[in-house]
């Protein structure tokens, strides 16, 4: 297993090289110039030119490459234009909020597509499959963004339920910081006045991200459930006079749940890249709303500390699937 885990790691390296250069090229190949935009409309072509010096821009762009990566190597992800702030503080101050919502979201997905996928495999061809095909299909077509703007008109602003936005009432003072998610912060203060709060905003954003994961994983362990149950060791212990109970949930589900967890691990991915609409829409402060906002004022180096820590992010998820998938089938160490 360790030889399986150091290859997978040593697979990585690459991966994270090319999306550096990718997404340095990228940004200084948009159209616009930030440093202008940053030294105000009224800043002579001295001042736009110190301006430059002082960031680097005045470099040649493999001088500013290399410059960014030696930096990265030491966690330096460089400072914003327009904050003026290491970039590297700026996410670490918005990356627990997106990452509580996309566990949050994950975390739905994949306790209610799991066993929904039993249960449509098991019932093929009849009313619970048919529904939940239904179900599936309506998630997956419906925008994030218009299903969040539905969410709020009808719990939020209809029944008034749960709040509009935001992650913590504004009047109420923040648990004490330890991991940045508020929910497990409040439960290791034992402040449950503040973990409810907490669960009450994030989940109606957490419903709207989650439904599109939800039907995709529930339709992959559907499928793979039915191909499961045509194996001959199935018809094996059927004849023996095992329950169907038995076979589902102690043989079937954990062979079949295998190809699920390879798309868990790319929505996982997907999620972090997708948060921005649903972010802007619940004004959640996250990583995409501080993505939207450096690339409104064409502040790269916040797009490119964002785009790399969300790369990151998404190659190590799926490091963690490929490592689960080999504790599932051994099989696959050795590919």
């Amino acid at each position: 297993m360790l030889r399986f885990i150091i290859r997978r790691i040593i697979m990585l390296i690459p991966v994270l090289f090319g999306l550096t250069v990718m997404m340095f090229i990228i940004a200084r190949l948009l159209p616009g110039d930030p440093v202008a935009l940053a030294a105000g409309p009224n800043a002579t072509h001295e001042e736009i030119a110190a301006l430059a010096a002082e960031f680097g821009m005045d470099q040649p762009m493999i001088v500013q490459y290399w410059t960014y990566a030696s930096g990265l190597l030491q966690g330096d992800f460089g400072v914003s234009i327009f904050t003026r702030r290491p970039v590297l503080t700026d996410i670490l101050t918005y990356l627990p909020a997106t990452l509580e919502l996309v566990f949050a979201a994950m975390a739905l997905s994949i306790a209610l597509g799991i066993p929904l996928g039993l249960m449509t495999a098991v019932y093929r061809n009849r009313w619970p499959d048919y529904l939940a095909r239904v179900l599936a299909l309506a998630s997956i077509s419906m925008p994030r963004f218009f299903l969040g703007l539905l969410l709020q008109l009808c719990f939020a602003m209809w029944l008034m339920t749960f709040p509009l936005g935001g992650r913590f009432p504004i009047i109420y003072e923040y648990p004490p910081f330890v991991t940045g998610f508020l929910t497990l912060d409040a439960l290791i203060a034992g402040d449950l006045e503040s973990f409810w709060l907490a669960c009450r905003h994030l989940a109606l954003p957490a419903i709207a991200m989650s439904l599109s994961p939800l039907a995709t994983i529930m339709r992959m362990m559907r499928a793979s459930t039915i191909e499961v149950l045509q194996h001959d060791y199935v018809t094996t212990a059927r004849a023996v006079g095992l329950s169907q109970r038995r076979i589902v949930f102690k043989y079937v589900a954990k062979n079949a749940v295998s190809a699920t967890l390879t798309v868990i691990g790319l929505y996982f991915g997907w999620l972090l890249g997708g948060t921005v609409l649903v972010e802007t829409v619940f004004d959640w402060p996250g990583l995409g709303l501080y993505a939207t906002q450096a690339i409104v004022a064409q502040d790269f180096m916040p797009v490119i500390g964002v785009a790399l820590v969300i790369g990151l992010l998404f190659v190590l998820s799926n490091l963690v699937i490929d490592v689960l998938y080999g504790v599932i089938n051994p099989k696959v160490r050795y590919a």
